[in-house]
């Protein structure tokens, strides 16, 4: 990495040193300092980012420290066009309103952003597309990224827009709001969307009511259907003989847990021959719940 500092024109002076005639014209153009940014600066400044390991450190046995290991890019193989690319895309980065502090977290989450795969300007239109379509201010669009980093490499024409306009047809609002629920939902397909929209109308619901229910409960996007809403379901319907009405009323019942809070409440409930709305079942919490019904 090269870098240039120019220095403003020194005024002659009367007096003159032995080496005063050596060039007569340096006193009329400015002076230029260049000095080069060693390889192992750039590699010390990576380490300090998180983006790079240094193979030199101990291992340590914990999965958990093994396993960030692991998603990190090795120092043994960063030569130095490589060092250069991965500078470059943290320039490119800091210039779309990201901080030194929030490169851990994406070399964690996203090594691949400092591929050399991967030209940095290639994530320029999912920052327009943010910036535009959402729209989404820079810190909007920082925090939502930071959230889902993954959804810099999502086209905006096949994916992203799509996914924008069906969700704004169910009714969400408020996309570019930095949650790590609008940042998933946005970098979700547009067809996954479809499938629980789907499921809702398998069991009961309308059109209406179905993105009614998604728009009160959006989290049900990204729930499994056969390893959450069905079970839950199936639960509802067969052990707590309770109807596809209840759900229209209350959606947030696939928010909980069938075997933490579900289930035992049913039971609970029903060794006492008490039943009362779904809501007032679920969302008290569990002191207030099991005092009310000892």
């Amino acid at each position: 990495m090269l870098h240039t500092l120019s220095l403003p024109n020194l005024s002659p002076t009367k007096t003159k040193t032995p080496n005063s005639n050596r060039n007569p014209s340096s006193s009329s153009s400015p002076l230029y300092i260049k000095f080069r940014t060693s390889h192992r600066d750039n590699l010390r400044y990576l380490k300090a980012l998180g983006i790079i390991l240094n193979p030199t450190k101990p291992h340590n046995n914990n999965n958990n420290n093994n396993n960030n290991k692991k998603k990190n890019i090795n120092l043994s193989s960063t030569d130095t066009n490589t060092i250069n690319h991965i500078i470059a895309t943290v320039d490119f980065l800091k210039s779309k309103g990201f901080t030194e502090s929030d490169f851990p977290r994406l070399a964690f989450l996203c090594p691949q952003l400092f591929s050399t795969n991967f030209d940095p300007t290639d994530f320029t239109p999912v920052f327009d597309f943010l910036a535009t379509k959402l729209p989404a201010t820079t810190e909007e669009s920082r925090s939502l990224i930071l959230h889902c980093p993954h959804i810099l490499f999502s086209d905006v024409e096949f994916c992203l827009q799509p996914t924008l306009d069906y969700l704004r047809q169910l009714g969400l609002e408020k996309l570019n709001s930095p949650s790590n629920l609008n940042a998933h939902l946005l970098n979700t397909r547009a067809e996954k969307l479809r499938e629980k929209i789907g499921f809702l109308r398998s069991i009961g619901f309308s059109q209406e009511e179905a993105a009614r229910a998604c728009v009160r409960m959006p989290a049900m996007f990204g729930y499994s259907i056969d390893n959450n809403l069905w079970p839950k379901f199936k639960y509802l319907v067969d052990n707590m003989e309770r109807s596809v009405e209840e759900l229209k009323k209350f959606p947030q019942y696939f928010g909980f847990s069938l075997e933490k809070r579900i289930a035992p409440r049913h039971l609970h409930l029903k060794e006492r021959n008490v039943r009362i709305p779904l809501n007032r079942m679920l969302l008290w919490g569990d002191e207030k719940f099991y005092a009310k019904w000892k």
